[in-house]
């Protein structure tokens, strides 16, 4: 972590943080008033995270963590906190931050906190991808010190690399480009994402 992120992601910055249940709250009022996180309130948007919303209440009901993750996670004896920038309308947040929510949950030494990308890109341009401001971005960090101890996403590794060669193919359109994303999370069933956390886990201990 660089001196700038430690000046950024301040103890102000983790206690204005939401927790996951708040994070849903927020979107689903939001919706209500046919808007979504951020400053983009169109219909595209809107409708992205109405699919978003289906998403999750999905997957909050049927992601089923495996027992060598749920062994990992609750054998760790650090207090962590997992500061996750994301925003209501980004479909792989959808995707993949119920699954950190449920992993979060085996463990009272792991505090999830969810912040809002755009309201904190200062935060963001410290962990782009490929120089993009590409989310879900995970921070562990140490609960006491605020020190960084690693860094996941925007998306697991495996489909990182697909995505990154389905958006250099000129035959791949936009909106092909998304509906492969979303039909390999499907058929996945967050498989790769625990995949990752399992070795993570190990390595940040």
């Amino acid at each position: 972590m660089s001196s700038t992120t430690e000046r950024l992601i301040s103890p102000e910055v983790i206690e204005s943080a939401m927790s996951y249940t708040t994070y849903r709250q927020l979107i689903d009022r939001l919706l209500e008033k046919e808007k979504t996180t951020g400053d983009d309130h169109s219909e595209a948007m809107v409708n992205y995270t109405k699919m978003n919303a289906q998403r999750m209440k999905r997957l909050d009901n049927q992601v089923h963590l495996s027992d060598d993750l749920t062994t990992a996670l609750q054998q760790v004896d650090k207090e962590w906190i997992w500061l996750v920038l994301t925003e209501g309308w980004c479909g792989d947040a959808a995707q993949n931050v119920p699954v950190i929510a449920k992993m979060a949950d085996q463990n009272e030494n792991i505090d999830l906190k969810l912040i809002l990308r755009d309201q904190h890109l200062d935060i963001m341009d410290e962990y782009l991808t490929n120089g993009g401001r590409a989310i879900p971005k995970l921070v562990c960090l140490d609960a006491e010190t605020l020190e960084e101890v690693g860094s996941w996403g925007p998306r697991p590794g495996k489909l990182q690399q697909l995505a990154m060669e389905w958006k250099d193919d000129p035959e791949i359109s936009q909106e092909e480009w998304g509906e492969k994303l979303h039909k390999w999370y499907a058929e996945d069933k967050t498989h790769a994402i625990q995949a990752d956390f399992i070795r993570l886990v190990d390595e940040w201990k």
